[in-house]
């Protein structure tokens, strides 16, 4: 059982890691994020909420089923698991993990990946104790892959381009409108309409005009 009142991250992830269990309850009915959110430990409750046991993720790497090939070759295991439980979601910082990693900046690799996280996400929203928070994040990660895809295929500049495009700010105030723009589409094509927190995100985003 996690217990983050210390308010020690690193002793957090390190816990994890070791196993601990993150949707026990204590007496008064709290799991560890919530209990770390009441007292305030908000890094701790960033930890606990991205992360995502190595072993879930190995699952795919061996031949389930009727399959003669894993879902995910064994090399492609640590790189992707790098960047699901990364704790910066910013596009950018996304695209620069998949660029600097020549096993992930390939087509085909990242095809497997980002199948293998739509997956992760349609199980996350099927098992009893429904994650939404981890469903939408393995959906937006997919969506990244599947843009570095596009770039890849079809750019000279391949991610550079991506980066640029990403990062360009519009004339008149700067504003990112490419990085809304995908932002915007991940949460249309979130494939669970029923979802409370698509249906948060829906709600504070659709006002703002771009």
């Amino acid at each position: 059982i996690l217990s983050p009142n210390s308010g020690n991250k690193e002793i957090t992830w390190m816990m994890l890691e070791a196993g601990a269990e993150t949707d026990v309850v204590n007496s008064v009915g709290r799991t560890a994020a919530q209990m770390a959110a009441f007292v305030g430990q908000h890094d701790c409750v960033t930890v606990i909420n991205n992360f995502f046991p190595r072993e879930r993720l190995d699952y795919y790497t061996k031949p389930q089923g009727l399959d003669k090939e894993p879902k995910l070759p064994v090399k492609l295991a640590g790189p992707l698991h790098k960047i699901i439980t990364t704790t910066n979601m910013h596009p950018v910082k996304i695209v620069l993990l998949v660029k600097e990693n020549p096993l992930l900046a390939e087509v085909e690799a990242l095809q497997k990946c980002y199948r293998v996280l739509d997956l992760i996400c349609e199980k996350c929203m099927k098992q009893k104790d429904m994650n939404e928070v981890l469903a939408m994040k393995m959906h937006y990660i997919s969506c990244i892959f599947q843009k570095c895809i596009t770039f890849l295929k079809e750019r000279e500049d391949k991610l550079d381009g991506l980066i640029k495009s990403l990062l360009k700010g519009r004339e008149k105030d700067g504003f990112p409108v490419y990085q809304e723009k995908l932002i915007r589409e991940s949460i249309r094509k979130f494939p669970y309409c029923e979802a409370t927190l698509l249906q948060q995100l829906v709600r504070s985003i659709a006002p703002v005009e771009i």
